[in-house]
């Protein structure tokens, strides 16, 4: 595939998704402005305290099998032959519906224990009982969706999701309008049943051929999936224990309400800012685990995404700096204000987070277990540290400050990994884009600090435009824009 072709296919798989994840991220939005509106940031933090504890047992018994599947599939799925990956797909399904009944049997066996260490007594025990079935939907949820990214079937995938989280939605509206607080454990449970329904739904649209497996196959082909998961599912854990860790600190030395916020602010640059990463990574994994012993082509394919990463998200970083006071009082209210500082600062993180993680996934598509655990024990222990630090020195404004050294460091550590395992490196031109990126969003921060508003906002209207202008032009010499507009125009018209 030629660099210009390459550089479309990235654009044309961040497009498709992107759009999906657009309408996903409203719904979302929308979601928690009722959970704001409702039951306010005391809420929220029952919310974030629940949904951390459930995550990590979620990663614990998954085996991080929606990963690893990805990857099996990827590699097998040849010439877009579907019956060369039949069989590793019967057997994914069948190792997340076992995976999904042990996390639900984990959860309410221990839910009593569950609810101390998480709320401090054993007021919850029955809530986990209750939402211990949104284990076994969100692990059959992400091996439906495993097997349609691994066969980049991106348009089924996107739907799923679409409808997925829309009619979540209108069934969390009603629930949380009569229920209030109590409409927390019902919710939940509704809206992982719906993402069920829709992966299945658009999963079996995928035809694969049905052949009788035995258990010693399955024991046999699934050995090798569970083996990369479960190192997987040990960097997986890391992260959201040192969430956990992280949310049990602010609880302890502030209050729910402080729970409240830092999840808030953390929500905005993960999973609404962040979410251009999920959409890049749908097609970017399975294709480099495709070409994962190939390091020449490993080195193309990381620098392409990267490239085309920080082009995206520049300007996105440049008009949440300008819209942040308007853009937090719409999602939240008026009481969220106590953020803006903190995820200011923690969206200048994003620009180092755009290529620390488009390195990170070559040492998942390559397989590299050993290397993979230690830097994740090595990153999420630093994460911690440097989190509490940022929170006892400067409260919420010392996380988001926290948070953007933590990706600078994030930066540096896997730069320096994968050019010693893998001879990974990046070209002159990129840092050359990457440095004028960076000057971009480091002056589009500096604006804060005006005290004149008609000063700042058209300074801030001037990066915006230069912003989008450099993104736009960098990505024309590579892929030629106009050429992908005019043949998009021609296959609306046909």
């Amino acid at each position: 595939m030629s660099d210009k072709k390459a550089y479309q296919q990235i654009l044309k798989a961040t497009s498709i998704f992107g759009g999906v994840q657009f309408f996903t991220i409203l719904i979302s939005i929308i979601r928690t402005k009722l959970i704001a509106v409702f039951i306010g940031p005391a809420g929220m933090g029952i919310i974030a305290l629940l949904n951390s504890t459930l995550n990590i047992i979620t990663s614990i018994s998954g085996f991080g099998i929606e990963t690893s599947a990805v990857k099996s599939i990827s590699e097998n799925y040849k010439n877009e032959d579907i019956k060369t990956v039949s069989k590793t797909i019967q057997i994914i399904k069948k190792i997340v519906f076992f995976t999904g009944i042990f996390g639900m049997l984990l959860t309410i066996a221990f839910s009593k224990f569950l609810s101390e260490i998480t709320f401090g007594d054993s007021s919850q025990t029955y809530t986990f009982v209750l939402v211990a079935v949104t284990i076994l939907f969100k692990q059959l949820t992400s091996g439906q969706l495993a097997v349609l990214q691994g066969l980049r079937q991106i348009k089924f995938l996107a739907k799923a999701n679409l409808f997925g989280n829309i009619f979540g939605l209108l069934f969390s509206i009603p629930l949380y309008y009569f229920l209030k607080i109590d409409a927390i454990v019902p919710t939940l449970i509704v809206t992982s049943l719906t993402a069920l329904i829709f992966s299945f739904l658009y999963s079996n649209k995928v035809k694969i051929e049905k052949e009788k497996i035995s258990n010693d196959n399955l024991f046999l082909e699934g050995k090798s999936i569970v083996k990369l998961g479960f190192m997987l599912t040990i960097s997986s854990v890391l992260t959201l224990l040192s969430t956990y860790l992280i949310q049990i600190y602010i609880g302890k030395t502030g209050s729910l309400e402080q729970v409240g916020f830092y999840n808030a602010g953390f929500t905005l640059l993960n999973s609404y800012v962040g979410i251009i990463f999920t959409v890049m990574s749908t097609d970017y994994f399975p294709k480099l685990a495709s070409i994962h012993s190939n390091n020449p082509k490993v080195r193309e394919s990381v620098s392409q995404q990267a490239f085309v990463s920080i082009l995206i998200i520049t300007p996105i970083i440049v008009l949440f700096l300008a819209l942040a006071d308007f853009i937090i009082p719409i999602i939240y209210t008026s009481n969220f204000d106590a953020i803006i500082p903190m995820v200011c600062f923690g969206i200048l993180g994003m620009l180092f987070r755009a290529v620390s993680w488009s390195m990170g996934f070559i040492l998942i598509a390559k397989g590299d277990s050993k290397i993979f655990v230690k830097t994740a024990f090595g990153f999420n222990v630093l994460s911690v540290l440097m989190n509490i630090a940022g929170y006892y020195f400067y409260g919420l404004e010392g996380l988001g400050i926290s948070y953007g050294l933590y990706f600078l460091c994030h930066f540096i550590g896997l730069k320096i990994i994968t050019k010693m395992r893998y001879n990974f490196y990046f070209e002159n031109d990129f840092y050359q884009t990457y440095l004028v990126c960076f000057m971009i969003s480091g002056l589009a921060f500096g604006f804060r600090y005006i005290e004149f508003t008609a000063l700042k906002y058209s300074l801030w209207v001037l990066m915006i435009v230069i912003s989008f202008a450099f993104s736009l032009h960098q990505m024309n010499k590579k892929m030629n824009l106009s050429e992908i507009f005019t043949s998009f125009v021609k296959r609306k018209k046909k």
